[in-house]
């Protein structure tokens, strides 16, 4: 598996390398946009199961004296 990945990325980079370098730079900042984005569904996600969580009396929130008093009441 790890050799069809590298290979798959090296068939994409040396796509990249054909283009001019302008749309190289442009390639950049759109698979960039793409993680931030990515990056922020995840957030919402971790977000809303987190809240769902606390609605439902499976979390808790507190200090971290009270997650460490947690911690080593349950050792």
């Amino acid at each position: 598996m790890e050799h069809v990945r590298t290979s798959l990325l090296q068939q994409a980079l040396d796509a990249v390398d054909k283009l001019p370098a302008e749309d190289q730079e442009t390639l950049v900042e759109l698979v960039q946009r793409r993680l931030v984005e990515r990056r922020r569904a995840e957030i919402a996600r971790n977000a809303a199961a987190t809240l769902q969580a606390v609605k439902d009396g499976g979390a808790h929130y507190g200090s971290v004296e009270d997650l460490k008093r947690d911690l080593t009441d349950e050792s």
